[in-house]
């Protein structure tokens, strides 16, 4: 027997019900983007090795899948290299392209190399898959969908206020009922290394304390010994794991803690605007929170940072993101300040799965089934569902006269709302027989009448 087909763990298949809600995710978020006036775009899903590489720290590039070179260009391959065990030049003369591992780099990319066709402060969302060699595990998967809103040409502090109210905005309209959203500034970061003693040590430092709610602050520290950081910095820095209060008592304690640093207070500085700004407009349900242990891992942010969480859901952050000033002179753009978001699309979804918040509207893509009973009959509901469709009404015709349970089971499993039954009698007459297949009500109308109802 031939073996069963499957698909390659950590990614998967979508039945046409998945795809629905899925797609009403998506169109959600898109909606709260355009509102705010950000523009549609897309990039490649391969792009060159280099243009990943290196962008998103030591563990990052660990996690990138790479595309194998074929024909001439694998007969290339550093043979030299590989008898000498030196495997990251072997590899990289076997694959000179990559999988994406997230939407930002390619768009800082796609921002240099279209410059000139661009209006700054330029305003993209990109709702595209993307690829990591994760292990897979409950809300992790190797490849998965990010749904990005990003500015770029502007360090202006209003837009990092604008992305909070779509945070807010976009998990308020899916129904989410309790959610925080957590901010933290990468200056203030710089300045605990520098209070510490340990600049030179930032990134170590902001990798390890990243993990404290995963790891616990003994994990953290431990991981800070193993990274190099003195004994005398990881004292300093211990405050700061039971920092509590309000986000302004929070804020008082850090203008202390930071005294001595100018770029520590530059970064307080920057998050005492905005949530001042954010407590004048007011927000529709999310929590937003100071959280100085919030690093996000990645060596690209220079000013905010944002996770988002939905609270007593075990699934970890839903959306994150941040402001990466020195991103796209990487490709050799300076000066180019930028800031983003990015929902994490799958695991908003089977957070609303959990908490059953998909409306039951959402599944119900066709409108009314019309029941064959014979070739007569369906020529006379082809006619009909012309009209409907023509006026946007979702519809179809059962497609053979076979037993009326049969049809009946389809529209149930379709969760089709209404069936029409067109037979002799209603063929005779001009009419239609509506049936609502949730209360089992039924009414006769003209064929003029029903469609008339939708006009």
């Amino acid at each position: 027997m031939s073996k069963k087909p499957g698909t390659f763990k950590g990614t998967r298949d979508f039945l046409p019900e998945t795809m629905v809600k899925r797609n009403y995710i998506f169109d959600t978020i898109k909606t709260v983007f355009r509102k705010y006036g950000f523009l549609p775009i897309e990039t490649p899903s391969v792009e060159k090795r280099e243009t990943l590489m290196g962008k998103y720290g030591e563990e990052g590039d660990r996690l990138i899948f790479r595309v194998l070179n074929s024909g001439d260009k694998l007969k290339k391959a550093d043979q030299d290299a590989l008898n000498n065990n030196e495997l990251p030049k072997f590899a990289n003369s076997i694959s000179d392209q990559a999988l994406r591992y997230d939407l930002t780099v390619p768009f800082a990319r796609f921002v240099v190399q279209h410059q000139n066709d661009l209006d700054f402060p330029f305003k993209r969302y990109q709702i595209q898959p993307v690829w990591r060699a994760d292990r897979p595990q409950k809300g992790r998967y190797r490849e998965f969908y990010q749904c990005d809103a990003d500015v770029v040409g502007s360090d202006a502090l209003i837009y990092e206020v604008e992305l909070i109210q779509i945070f807010d905005e976009v998990l308020t309209n899916l129904g989410l009922p309790d959610f925080s959203i957590k901010i933290n500034n990468r200056k203030i970061l710089s300045g605990i290394a520098e209070v510490c003693g340990e600049s030179d040590k930032l990134v170590p430092i902001t990798v390890a304390i990243d993990k404290l709610d995963k790891i616990g602050k003994d994990g953290v520290i431990k991981e800070l010994i193993e990274r190099g950081v003195s004994n005398d910095a990881i004292e300093k820095i211990d405050p700061l794991f039971q920092l509590s209060g309000t986000n302004t008592e929070k804020l008082d304690l850090l203008k202390s803690y930071l005294a001595d640093s100018e770029i520590g207070l530059k970064g307080v500085e920057e998050l005492e605007w905005v949530f001042n700004q954010v407590e004048t407009l007011g927000l529709k349900q999310a929590k937003l929170e100071l959280e100085v242990t919030l690093a996000r891992g990645l060596n690209y942010y220079t000013g905010a940072i944002f996770e988002v969480s939905a609270n007593n859901v075990q699934i970890g952050s839903i959306c994150g993101g941040g402001r990466y000033d020195d991103l796209t002179a990487l490709f050799g753009l300076s000066g180019l300040s930028g800031v983003g978001i990015s929902f994490g699309a799958d695991r908003i979804y089977d957070v609303m799965t959990e908490l059953d918040l998909f409306p039951s509207s959402v599944t119900n893509t066709t409108t009314y089934l019309f029941i064959n009973f014979g070739t007569e009959e369906q020529i006379y509901s082809m006619q009909i569902a012309a009209g409907l469709r023509r006026l946007d009404i979702p519809c179809e015709i059962y497609p053979e006269p076979k037993a009326m349970k049969k049809q009946m089971k389809y529209a149930n499993n379709r969760h089709i709302p209404f069936v029409v039954l067109v037979g002799s009698d209603e063929l005779k007459n001009g009419t239609v027989t509506l049936k609502n297949m949730v209360t089992g009500e039924q009414e006769t109308l003209t064929k003029e009448d029903f469609l008339n109802k939708h006009k």
